[in-house]
């Protein structure tokens, strides 16, 4: 059952598609919160499974998500969180769905970020608005790490 989820926009300067690209291989950017990404299902292409771990520490050990679309034309990723410890007892699973846009016309024009998510609970649980303000922050805070660092590499997809 979905529960509750939440949609963000956020205005970037960094260009859609640069983005896009460095979201995808994002452990070099946060090596203190992300020890690995590794795919244990296929090649990370549409139905393959990737495991983050978490180094010792962290709140969690692990995460693995499905990737469900993968159309790099258009800029849009969506994927599943299927197992790991941030799902707990009461959650089936969190559905997402990213899409980059540029926010205007020209090369260095900037871009939009959209973001949406879905709660899938188990039974007759309701996800407080907490918990869902505190996974919303965790992922805008990922996303302004990839815009810092491509602010201070312009050329890295150039």
């Amino acid at each position: 059952r979905v529960c509750s989820g939440w949609t963000n926009r956020v205005s970037r300067t960094d260009r859609a598609k640069d983005h896009f690209c460095t979201a995808l291989s994002v452990t070099k950017l946060v090596p203190q919160s992300i020890k690995s990404i590794e795919f244990i299902q296929d090649d990370g292409g549409v139905g393959s499974i990737k495991q983050t771990n978490f180094p010792k520490g962290s709140h969690f050990k692990y995460l693995k998500h499905k990737i469900d679309d993968l159309d790099a034309d258009n800029l849009v990723c969506k994927y599943t969180l299927i197992e790991g410890d941030v799902l707990g007892d009461k959650l089936e699973s969190i559905s997402y769905e990213v899409k980059m846009e540029a926010s205007g016309s020209g090369s260095g024009s900037g871009s939009v970020c959209k973001m949406t998510s879905h709660y899938h609970t188990k039974g007759e649980f309701v996800i407080n608005e907490e918990d869902i303000k505190d996974g919303k922050d965790k992922a805008l805070g990922l996303y302004k790490v990839v815009e810092e660092y491509l602010l201070a590499n312009p050329n890295v997809y150039a």
